[in-house]
């Protein structure tokens, strides 16, 4: 199947990009971000490249666990605007080539939702088998995800005796999907928010949501994410999955529906991740390498989506608790660094010194590695954390505009600001848009370049991988072929310049290798190889050249 043929499968090729809208920008000064400054800040995100915007939460919450306690699914959490103000975001985001999607989480609701206000009435609520109850808990109960903060996954509920699972914070109580009102209840929000205009979700926690509740046969449970995406696709036919999936490899295809894809469409690529950050701690592509290589093929339509580090913690957990310390010890030396014994709760750019070339080197391995790049909001000017803010909130800071009061996000005190901001050397009068805007050298103009170059080279998002042999053991060579051409990039891990030579005879008519960020081409040999210079974290993309090729570049 040609890539023009399949035009139409448009995540193959987008590029995602993650923001909270109550952090973004204040258009009213009342120190929270809101949807109506989202709109006006839509251009700015055109020009960066995004084709995808994904929002966190937005719906009414008590806003204990960053707006995924929700009490409407239904609803628009009135500080951040209205159903109005929304529709205008995704209308302007649609005229400039950007789709919309929104975060689904169905695995439980807040203690506060209508529904298990209800539910804890009475045992004869019509809302009570909306929950998970029992009376005792089970001996062997699964562990919690948040240890340290929570003992138990089952919380007892004095008004009626019983307690209810929660596989998160004991104010989120799990949803029953063994329950078939449940479940079309989420068949009927996901319509609802189509209906808005919604492109797709990205679903929050997947195996959580499928999971059986206690002592109940559902049969087979990817059947509920089966019934998701069908009615999904009669809905909306370009509409996506993209899921939360953190489980090997062999586990994760099975949350793509297996070669044929019946379930997700997307899935973060967690092994990858994880393995990115052990192999710039030891300055050695091999544990990346060794993750891109063991990736399951997936059906035609799936895809891996490729990410540095999401709005949560940077979770560490299936790496061996040997390569977890090494990456600890050199990117987060201080135990408040870290949390839940498995992630780090800082950004990339603090992480790695402030080093630009590790910075730039990591975000060109975000474009140029198969699959489909997500960007999380003030990445792409290398925000750092607040060290103020403890746990994962500590990465979730308001974004940095301007050198302006507050980092132009709000004119509010800064009292009132919906969270503090950093301060040190990853302030705003430091880190910011505007002073990276017009800065030929600054690392928003080089995500600017990567996301045009990775548009124009859709082999990226389609093609066949493959690491390619070379000399250099901190270096990664890898290609990627599709019917329209032929992508070769190289990553230089290590802080020396090194020279490396590949070589193409599996390719007998390619001639010159062009380059995709600068001037220039490199000839090949007789024996079709070509010597390319690196220097300290140096990157390359190169496009194979053919004497038939009419592609620029």
């Amino acid at each position: 199947m040609k890539i023009s043929d399949t035009s139409d499968l448009w995540w193959k090729t987008a590029v995602i990009y993650c923001l909270d809208v109550e952090t973004f920008f204040d258009s009213d000064g009342d120190g929270v971000g809101d949807l109506p400054g989202l709109a006006q800040r839509i251009d700015y995100l055109a020009d960066l490249g995004v084709t995808c915007l994904w929002l966190m939460p937005f719906y009414p919450s008590p806003d204990r666990d960053d707006g995924y306690d929700i009490t409407d699914f239904y609803g628009v959490d009135p500080r951040l605007g209205s159903h109005g103000d929304l529709v205008e975001v995704i209308r302007t985001a649609n005229d400039r080539g950007i789709r919309v999607i929104v975060d689904l989480v169905v695995n439980h609701t807040s203690d506060k939702h209508p529904w298990f206000v209800n539910a804890r009435r009475s045992r004869t609520s019509k809302f009570r088998d909306f929950y998970v109850w029992v009376d005792n808990p089970p001996k062997k109960q699964a562990k919690t995800v948040f240890p340290g903060e929570e003992t138990s996954v089952w919380q007892l509920d004095e008004a009626t005796g019983q307690y209810f699972l929660h596989s998160f914070y004991r104010y989120q109580p799990d949803l029953n999907i063994a329950n078939p009102k449940v479940r079309d209840e989420i068949a009927k929000m996901i319509g609802f928010w189509l209906e808005l205009g919604i492109d797709g979700f990205r679903v929050d926690a997947v195996p959580f949501l499928i999971e059986a509740p206690p002592g109940v046969d559902i049969g087979d449970p990817h059947e509920h994410l089966r019934e998701i995406r069908r009615f999904l696709q009669r809905r909306r036919s370009e509409a996506i999955l993209l899921g939360e999936v953190n489980l090997p490899f062999d586990q994760q295809l099975e949350f793509f529906g297996g070669h044929e894809g019946e379930e997700l469409t997307l899935q973060f690529d967690f092994i990858g991740m994880q393995a990115l950050h052990l192999s710039l701690a030891r300055s050695d592509p091999a544990p990346l390498i060794r993750a891109l290589e063991a990736r399951p093929a997936t059906a035609r339509e799936s895809q891996w989506a490729n990410f540095v580090r999401n709005h949560d913690e940077l979770t560490l957990d299936k790496l061996t608790d040997a390569e977890r310390q090494e990456v600890f010890e050199a990117f987060a030396p201080d135990e408040r660094q870290r949390v839940y014994g498995r992630g780090i709760t800082r950004r990339v750019p603090p992480m790695l010194g402030g080093d630009p070339r590790r910075i730039r080197m990591v975000y060109s391995l975000l474009f140029s590695l198969p699959g489909t790049p997500v960007l999380f909001y003030g990445e792409e000017i290398g925000m750092g954390e607040n060290i103020q803010i403890a746990g994962r909130q500590s990465v979730r800071t308001p974004m940095q505009w301007s050198r302006a009061k507050n980092g132009g996000f709000s004119h509010a005190a800064k009292s009132r600001l919906v969270a503090p901001i950093p301060e040190g050397g990853y302030a705003p009068q430091h880190v910011n848009v505007d002073d990276q805007y017009t800065d030929d050298g600054s690392l928003l103009q080089l995500i600017q370049r990567l996301t045009v170059r990775y548009r124009s080279s859709p082999e990226i998002g389609w093609g066949r991988f493959e690491v390619l042999e070379q000399e250099q053991s901190a270096v990664l060579a890898h290609s990627i072929s599709a019917d329209v051409g032929r992508f070769i990039a190289l990553h230089n891990f290590s802080d020396v310049a090194v020279e490396t030579t590949i070589t193409l005879t599996d390719d007998p008519d390619a001639t010159a290798l062009s380059d995709l960020l600068g001037p220039g081409r490199i000839d090949l040999d007789d024996r079709s190889a070509a010597a390319i210079e690196l220097p300290p974290y140096g990157f390359r993309w190169l496009r194979v050249v053919r004497p038939e090729d009419g592609r620029l570049g």
